[in-house]
């Protein structure tokens, strides 16, 4: 504690004393950042994580890096040197010095949204030195508005979207992968803004209000206005992108800005690192705010309730905005003119209602239920937001340029990525190596960048006689592993595990979404004979170490930014995700088989004689966590007999006050439940909706409890509304096909973001000649709708005997291609639940969401109007 006073009074002093220009010239500011700096010291007590204040550091290095540390996460703080974020402060200010707008940009600014390094909980690298480097001529002499756009066009050129889990890859990884989702993608191109000096933040909705899912975007500070563009996805100017009109229906945009921040925007809370603010006015028209009142039962104040805004998204109640009730229970958000469901809780009491921001101004909640309480089901229509689009203009030559450029990009990346594996180079990898082509093969395409690290992984591994081993390993991490994890990582985990330990819970690194670090032999080597002797004879002891001997800093810590076990082991400090993850790493590394339980995120081990036991860090002795059945009763609808989980219901378990989501396989559906499923026991909500064209879902919520060694029965309603259209089921919008002209592409880039219609057609039967026939007399309608038709051939054969003159008078937004290899097919069938591949003709009406209204498969009489009948429903 001696030494922690010490480094605190010795900064405070360098920076009374030392000379040289401030990076905090705002002297009240500065006394408050050198408070927080102060209590994260003190806190931490971890006078090896400060070392860097003890080196010549001149006044601004000084007060940059107290800043950063001040707010950083430990996780950041321990897994990092001091030399790394010196390092990046310096290249911080080489950009500004640089850049021709470096001297126009406000304190505030740079220290909001250039110096951090951290964007939101990607994985850090060296991503600030690479990038300054490739861009700064790129972007000499131009004004900072083009350089915007010009900088999104090379991250273009690096990376497109593509969907993965949600581990954020670092920019290089991102790069490396030449693909990333979109919070890596926006993640990589904030990163790239900040290198050249401009400031940058992330922007996402945590859900959209509309449709299933999020999104991620990129605001950039530009003369003085903030201006939002798509992160690796070009448009010929800012304010511009594919979710213009998604994001006017949005209920809740949010950015978190490192430290400390006091700019103009809605502050939605405050932590330790970061400050949440609300940026919805930024896209949506008149948000609208709603004051929420929490009671007791007898009427007094809540104070100190928790209050959680929720938003309907792939089937639960998300929380997208939490905040804490003050002395007179009242707590206010500003939102989208949608509808949420407010969930209030506090000590073991809770109340939901739901809530429509531009209707109501007021409500009040009472905490009437407890945990356990039969309560009566709850039924709730959600509307969200009415889309109120606003379109900057481009003209038709600017749009030329942008796509001409766009094509050139496409054409270089394309070239970066056939240097990676493909089909015949990985099948004779596995040939020279003697290995199963069948297993190798995946995980060699699969590494995509990282093909280096992989497949010299591999060959050392084989070379060792360990080749079948080395793709067990691989085989059980995670895609996103395979193409990012370095050589190094891969080999400690190998050659530092017994050959015939269980592979996915023993050799497996991965244990839920943290950064993979070589820590296996390192604790091996580091946990004491004894010890490790006691935990393997017991792992309870492991777990009591784990509490006894651990510090945990949950305040100061961020999710997914988890501590190194190395780290761990050596400071004893963690949070209690980090403990999670030290735990089921340090058994593995000591032999013990352990995991975390995938649908409930509780940590588990394996005893000698099989038996699995739970791990409770709070308790003394460790114990299996009794379990009931849960039977779900289903009476099916049109078009819906096995409703899927996140589809169409969810469950979630009550604790502490909120209700936390069972986070069961995308597989999942009514059918695992309809004979039993076991749970652990405990008070539950299952949430169930139907989402209906126009957005609006229509939901079900009832409340059960699992006793144990007992069956619990509870029906599963999913809603109809027969006056409106229901979504049933999903396309993948990104689906490829040939025009016939012979190009591959997808439905996405023939169609653009919105609604459309997909139609798999054959050559010479009645029931396609039918269908093409009512579209052509349905044509007025469907042209005046003016969304794009993709009719395909259902084979290279089917085109070619295909007489176009004898369906003369189809709309003009007719698009003709080929399902060469029958994917798009495929893909409709198994969506849409159709048997034998489908019957053909088959068409959708779908959006780029992947929502489908509409199916029809085989002879239909009235085609047009059908789809005129969805078109009008979903357009009005």
């Amino acid at each position: 504690m001696r030494r922690i006073f010490t480094l605190v009074a010795t900064a405070l002093l360098m920076l009374v004393t030392s000379c040289g220009d401030h990076f905090i010239n705002d002297s009240d500011y500065r006394k408050q950042v050198e408070k927080d700096f102060d209590t994260k010291v003190r806190t931490l007590d971890c006078p090896e994580a400060f070392s860097i204040f003890e080196t010549p550091l001149s006044t601004d290095e000084r007060e940059a890096l107290m800043f950063l540390y001040a707010y950083m996460p430990i996780g950041d703080i321990l897994n990092h040197d001091g030399e790394y974020f010196l390092e990046n402060y310096r290249l911080t200010k080489e950009a500004l010095a640089a850049m021709p707008w470096g001297s126009t940009i406000p304190e505030r600014e740079i220290r909001h949204f250039i110096l951090p390094v951290r964007v939101n909980n990607e994985n850090l690298d060296t991503a600030r030195s690479v990038f300054f480097k490739e861009l700064k001529d790129r972007v000499k002499g131009m004004s900072m508005y083009d350089a915007v756009l010009e900088v999104n066009h090379w991250c273009h050129e690096k990376a497109i979207y593509m969907p993965s889990d949600s581990r954020t890859s670092s920019p290089l990884a991102t790069i490396m992968t030449a693909y990333g989702r979109c919070g890596e993608e926006s993640t990589f191109l904030v990163a790239a803004l900040r290198s050249i000096g401009i400031p940058a933040r992330q922007v996402y909705t945590p859900r959209w209000a509309h449709t299933d899912d999020n999104h991620a975007w990129v605001e950039a500070w530009v003369d003085g206005e903030w201006y939002f563009l798509g992160a690796c996805e070009p448009e010929p100017v800012l304010d511009l992108g594919w979710f213009n009109a998604p994001a006017s229906r949005g209920m809740l945009m949010h950015t978190n800005v490192f430290g400390r921040y006091d700019g103009p925007e809605d502050v939605m809370r405050r932590t330790p690192m970061y400050t949440e603010i609300n940026v919805i006015e930024n896209y949506a028209p008149e948000p609208a705010e709603v004051k929420v009142t929490v009671t007791e039962s007898d009427g007094t104040p809540a104070s100190g309730a928790k209050v959680e805004y929720k938003l309907y998204n792939y089937a639960e109640f998300y929380t997208v905005a939490s905040k804490t009730a003050d002395e007179e229970g009242r707590s206010a958000l500003t939102a989208g003119r949608g509808d949420m469901v407010v969930l209030a809780s506090k000590d073991g009491k809770f109340g939901l209602q739901k809530v429509s921001f531009g209707k109501d101004s007021t409500i009040t909640i009472v905490l009437d239920k407890k945990e356990n309480d039969a309560v009566e089901h709850l039924a709730f229509e959600i509307v969200p937001p009415a889309e109120h689009a606003n379109i900057p203009e481009v003209t038709p030559e600017q749009r030329a340029e942008n796509d001409r450029r766009m094509a050139y990009e496409d054409s270089v990346r394309n070239a970066y990525t056939a240097t990676f594996f493909n089909q015949k180079s990985a099948e004779d990898f596995a040939a020279k190596y003697v290995l199963n082509p069948e297993r190798t093969v995946p995980l060699l395409i699969g590494a995509r960048g990282n093909f280096e690290a992989v497949s010299r992984f591999l060959g050392d591994a084989t070379k060792n006689g360990l080749g079948t081993r080395a793709l067990e390993l691989l085989e059980v991490i995670a895609e996103k592993d395979l193409r990012d994890t370095p050589y190094e990582v891969l080999a400690d985990h190998l050659y530092n595990t017994d050959k015939n330990a269980d592979a996915k819970t023993v050799l497996n690194p991965r244990v839920t979404t943290e950064l993979l670090y070589p820590y296996r032999k390192y604790l091996q080597e580091n946990i004491p004979v004894a010890d490790a002797a006691s935990f393997r004879e017991d792992p309870a002891r492991l777990v009591a170490w784990c509490r006894d001997s651990l510090k945990l800093l949950d305040t100061i810590s961020m999710h997914y930014v988890q501590i190194n076990p190395e780290r761990v082991w050596d400071y004893k400090i963690a949070d209690k995700e980090s403990r999670k993850v030290f735990f089921v790493s340090a058994a593995r590394s000591l032999g013990i088989p352990a995991w975390v339980d995938e649908v409930t995120g509780g940590v588990k081990y394996m005893l000698p004689d099989s038996t699995i036991m739970d791990v409770d860090f709070e308790a003394h002795e460790q114990t299996v966590i009794p379990t009931g059945t849960l039977k779900l009763d289903f009476s099916p609808i049109p078009m819906l007999d096995n409703p899927k989980y996140y589809t169409h219901f969810t469950i979630s378990k009550y604790d502490n006050g909120s209700f936390r989501l069972l986070n069961y396989p995308e597989s999942a559906t009514w059918a695992d439940f309809k004979d039993g499923a076991g749970m652990e026991c405990g008070y539950y909500m299952l949430v169930s909706g139907s989402r209906m064209a126009q957005g609006n879902v229509l939901t079900d919520v009832e409340f059960f409890t699992i006793t144990e060694g007992e069956t619990t029965e509870t029906e599963l309603k999913v809603r109809e509304d027969p006056d409106q259209f229901r979504v049933i089921g999903s396309f993948n919008s990104e689906a490829k096909f040939r025009t016939l002209e012979g190009v591959e592409t997808s439905v996405l880039l023939t169609t653009g973001r919105g609604y459309f219609i997909v139609g798999v057609i054959d050559y010479g039967h009645e029931p396609t000649n039918h269908a093409l026939k009512d579209m052509i007399a349905a044509a007025e309608g469907l042209e005046e709708w003016g969304r794009p038709i993709v009719l395909l051939f259902a084979s290279q054969s089917d085109y070619e005997r295909f007489n176009m003159e004898n369906f003369e008078g189809l709309p003009s937004t007719v698009h003709f291609g080929i399902d060469a290899d029958g994917s798009v097919r495929a893909m409709m069938a198994e969506n849409m639940k159709a048997e034998n591949g489908g019957r053909l003709p088959m068409f959708v009406l779908a959006d780029t969401f992947n929502r489908v209204v509409f199916f029809s498969q085989g002879y239909t009489i009235g085609l047009g109007d059908q789809l005129m009948k969805v078109i009008k429903g979903i357009s009005y």
